[in-house]
This record gives structure tokens, C-alpha cells and sequence, in this order.
């Protein structure tokens, strides 16, 4: 089971109640069965979904990068 890390542990910590809504409304299934068989905390799971987020906002941004790089050769 993964764990999250420290720094966004204590990001999720900090987030208003909305924010962590909005993160909880976007969490993977895994993610809702771990919080709801209380596996796993609300700050633990929402910790988590920032990290996934946050890859994947970098991992967007090369794809992004890649595009715009081949049609400036077109």
C-alpha cells in the first residue's frame, strides 16, 4: 500500500474543507475503498491524490512541451 509522502502529508493538512472536497470528489476508487475501510486517513488519501496530481501535471507539461517542440519544426 502506498504511503504518502511527508510534504504533501502536511499539504493536505492545510487545505481548507473545500479544497479537500475537491480532491476527494477526483480520488480513484482505490483510493475512496482505502478511506472508507478506514485503512487509511482523510489527510492520508489526500495526500496522496495531490502527489498523483502532481505527476501527472508534470508528466502533461513534457507531453505539452514534446507537441509544441514538433510543430515549430512543421
Amino acid at each position: 500500500m502506498r504511503k504518502p509522502d511527508a510534504e504533501y502529508l502536511e499539504k493536505a493538512k492545510q487545505l481548507s474543507e473545500e479544497d479537500t472536497e475537491r480532491l476527494l470528489a477526483r480520488m480513484r476508487a482505490k483510493l475512496m475503498r482505502r478511506l472508507e475501510d478506514k485503512k487509511m486517513s482523510v489527510a492520508e488519501v489526500v495526500a496522496i491524490q495531490l502527489e498523483i496530481e502532481d505527476e501527472e501535471l508534470q508528466e502533461w507539461r513534457a507531453r505539452m512541451a514534446e507537441i509544441r517542440k514538433k510543430s515549430k519544426f512543421k
